[in-house]
């Protein structure tokens, strides 16, 4: 998702210790904003590209096919779905998609707790939000893989963030072996 600052009058105080953003104001926005909250930030989310929801459907429906073939207990959700990833009121995302193992930590508003598995699909403005303040986010929050779909370049970038091993990319043209399954391979080249 593209990612934009809200900038206000206040902002400076919001930097020095004074109003940040809270989950109520981002609960609050008019239905159709969508935003993320990082430390008590506010990013606005633009509308995604043709080749973003490609790639996200595509994802999905074989990422949903493959757990329905196994049976497993595993609800993958896309875009749009709040994802309250720490007990506060500062912190919440949307991921692209997100792998939820633990039934418990789903309700109607969304997921309260670390997703399993978090697919984060890049547009040209939110590189910095992908690659450095989610991925932070995710590495402290519990999230056990994290990939990075890269459209402009063709790759994916795969953390295995519960075993702490170094980050592997992936061109689109191989298969990439999903950490938290035995024997799901995804090709982005299809």
């Amino acid at each position: 998702m593209e990612h934009a600052v809200i900038r206000r009058k206040d902002i400076f105080m919001a930097m020095n210790g004074g109003k940040s953003y809270t989950v109520a104001d981002i609960e609050a926005l008019p239905e159709g904003v969508r935003a993320e909250l990082i430390d008590g930030e506010m990013f606005m989310m633009a509308s995604p590209t043709l080749t973003h929801q490609e790639l996200l459907v595509n994802l999905t429906v074989e990422i949903s096919l493959y757990i329905r073939g196994k049976k497993g207990n595993c609800r993958v959700l896309p875009a749009p779905f709040g994802v309250y990833i720490k007990s506060d009121d500062r912190h919440f995302v949307e991921p692209d998609i997100s792998v939820i193992c633990d039934e418990k930590k789903l309700d109607e508003k969304g997921c309260h707790g670390a997703p399993d598995w978090v697919i984060e699909i890049v547009s040209p403005s939110s590189g910095q939000m992908d690659y450095v303040r989610k991925l932070a986010l995710y590495q402290t929050t519990g999230v056990r893989e994290y990939w990075i779909v890269d459209p402009q370049r063709e790759t994916v970038t795969v953390y295995d963030l519960e075993n702490g091993r170094e980050a592997v990319e992936y061109p689109f043209s191989e298969r990439i072996k999903a950490g938290i399954y035995e024997d799901l391979y995804l090709s982005l080249a299809e």
